[in-house]
């Protein structure tokens, strides 16, 4: 099947775009490759020290440089739901290695906050720039330049792009990543959401509320709704980073297990020293970004990803705008209906056929480039596959089924469950935002109400505890910005905008934060650029102002005389509170450098 033509073009564009930018990055990883081995180059005592800790046989084969070494990155702590699995992960990777005559050590950890914990309180004004210092973590790791090819342990929200933006600085090493899979599935995701509401409306106390959460949240694993982290396992599968079929196998399992070790022998396959020399820098390009935005909006991923993308993107020499996403967004259907857009977790979406199924689908019609780059060779067809145990354990691989198991949660192309993808971009004169439309009714797409101004979630839920907060609103919640406070995600909001929806309010959300992929049912502007901090337009709203959400024509705009509205003086804020306090006057250089949102939100020039 050829690639859809509006796909096609806007691949094209991208790659006219990034013509310099990308020749020069590849130029770059490709004389670090030509220099061979890097630890030919290491003197004697700097190679000492390298492998000073081996056993007799590694310090042997490192010694003489022809036997592959794996380097480890891992994110692994065990306060993390998600990455609590990661703790055995080194002792299976380094007896795979063993098993094919190499090497591998851990090169180095990264800090992997979880955003579940820090919801709503004052650390989660640093996960947004973990991001970055992921990303530089992993370099430090990598630095000693000990090591043919990495494979990277991380699933979580700001992680894996971290160490995709490493591994991408590193672009003439392979690289594996290796998920550690969805916990198995807890309450329904409707009734956690119920008990929510009820909270805010104080028809429950805390002990409900903490034993609602806890039976959602009850394992090892990723949280199985569709957030930031199992979108990052979407994107990492379908952009060739992950072994066919890995993304959403459960932990603790045979095949897990089995897939991780395939996966470190598959690394090391593909160093310089073998026949399948195949670096992480060519395996992203325009067309494999290109596939992880389809598969975002085939999926109905998270609006993180309209700044990780072009972050990672960009890691690699690659222009991806806002605008791209959008366009994409316009002719990519969805054929994913999982929490929050739709009531099915991850663990019913890979019981309906998975990744497998939805790639097959998106390569079939044309939506995805099949001819990429990827770990497991350079046909993307190869992932239209699930992931299975032969019988003596080692991993096989049968094609995806035919049919969806259940077509409510994972939709063939001639039953998408809309013609256009589950995010939009939105402009108009109060700058740029993104919206995921995928879990709001249509009805909801456009939205006309009067603004009330808040600077804070506090500000807000105090009003909402007021009852100040009736008829049709539109929440204004600004200097929630990258440069402000390191754009927090501000879920703290979401039971009160759904319990004044529900009285029937027409209600929406317009916001220079983040909502994140956990975005639900009420409408909501979010990421707006330029924001409040840098004096964006909507740091001139005031109350009663007429705002215009319109995610059919892609609209967020005031309706007010213009002329007036840019003679208006911008509103300030004193931030100095949140500048101190749970390490936030460590992250004033970040605060200080960061980018916009629509340019990927991050500190690398």
């Amino acid at each position: 099947m050829t690639i859809q033509a509006r796909v096609g073009e806007i691949t094209e564009r991208i790659a006219r775009r990034s013509h310099d930018s990308r020749s020069s990055y590849l130029e770059r990883i490709q004389a670090a490759a030509d220099k061979g081995p890097q630890r030919s180059r290491l003197a004697c005592g700097n190679l000492a020290h390298g492998f000073a800790a081996c056993g007799p046989s590694d310090k042997a084969a490192l010694a003489g440089d022809v036997v592959p070494n794996l380097g480890i990155i891992t994110a692994y702590n065990d306060m993390l739901s998600a990455h609590q699995p990661y703790e055995l992960y080194p002792d299976l990777i380094r007896a795979a290695a063993s098993e094919v005559g190499a090497v591998a050590q851990v090169a180095g950890g990264v800090p992997a906050m979880c955003d579940g914990v820090t919801q709503g309180q004052e650390g989660m004004e640093l996960s947004l720039f973990s991001r970055d210092i992921i990303a530089m973590s992993a370099a430090v790791g990598l630095s000693h330049q000990m090591f043919d090819a990495a494979v990277f342990l991380g699933i979580c929200d700001k992680i894996v792009p971290g160490l995709v933006i490493a591994a991408l600085s590193f672009g003439h090493l392979p690289a594996v990543f290796i998920p550690a899979g969805p916990m198995t599935t807890g309450i329904s995701n409707d009734e956690k959401a119920k008990v929510r509401q009820l909270y805010a409306e104080g028809k429950v106390g805390r002990a409900e509320l903490l034993e609602s959460e806890s039976k959602s949240y009850h394992g090892p694993g990723t949280c199985t709704f569709y957030g930031t982290a199992n979108s990052n396992q979407m994107l990492m599968e379908v952009m060739g980073l992950h072994m066919p079929g890995a993304s959403f196998v459960n932990p603790g399992t045979p095949l897990r297990e089995a897939l991780t070790k395939e996966a470190a022998k598959r690394a090391l396959a593909m160093t310089a020293l073998g026949n399948e020399f195949t670096p992480v820098g060519e395996i992203i390009s325009e067309k494999s970004i290109v596939n992880g935005v389809v598969g975002l909006h085939a999926t109905g991923g998270s609006t993180n990803h309209t700044m990780h993308l072009v972050a990672m993107a960009n890691a690699a020499g690659i222009k991806l705008t806002w605008d791209d996403i959008s366009d994409l967004s316009d002719v990519v259907p969805l054929l994913s209906r999982v929490y929050p857009n739709g009531k099915a977790d991850v663990n019913h979406f890979q019981a309906a056929g998975g990744l497998g199924f939805l790639m097959r689908e998106l390569l079939d019609h044309g939506y995805m480039h099949k001819d990429v780059k990827t770990v497991y060779g350079d046909d993307l067809s190869a992932y239209t596959v699930e992931a299975k145990l032969d019988a003596d354990g080692n991993v096989t691989r049968i094609p995806s089924p035919e049919r969806s198991g259940d077509e409510t949660v994972l939709a063939p192309m001639d039953k998408a469950f809309q013609t256009s993808g589950g995010l939009k971009v939105l402009s108009g004169n109060l700058g740029k935002a993104v919206i995921k439309i995928s879990a709001v009714a249509q009805e909801r797409h456009i939205i006309e109400a009067p603004a009330r101004v808040f600077h804070s979630q506090e500000e807000f839920l105090a009003a909402f505890s007021r009852k100040e907060l009736t008829g049709d609103v539109a929440a204004v919640v600004r200097f929630m910005g990258p440069q402000a406070c390191g754009m927090p995600e501000l879920h703290k909001l979401t039971p009160a905008l759904g319990i004044m929806q529900d009285r029937g309010q027409r209600v929406a959300l317009i916001t220079d934060g983040r909502m994140s992929g956990a975005s639900g049912k009420v409408p909501a502007a979010i990421h707006v650029t330029p924001e409040a901090c840098s004096g964006g337009p909507i740091a001139k709203i005031r109350d009663g102002d007429m705002i215009r959400l319109d995610a059919v024509s892609g609209e967020l705009s005031i309706l007010v005389d213009q002329q007036r509205f840019n003679e208006r003086p911008c509103a300030t804020q004193d931030l100095s509170d949140h500048q101190t306090g749970v390490g936030r006057d460590l992250f004033a250089a970040f605060r200080a450098n960061v980018g916009t949102a629509d340019t990927g939100a991050h500190v690398f020039g």
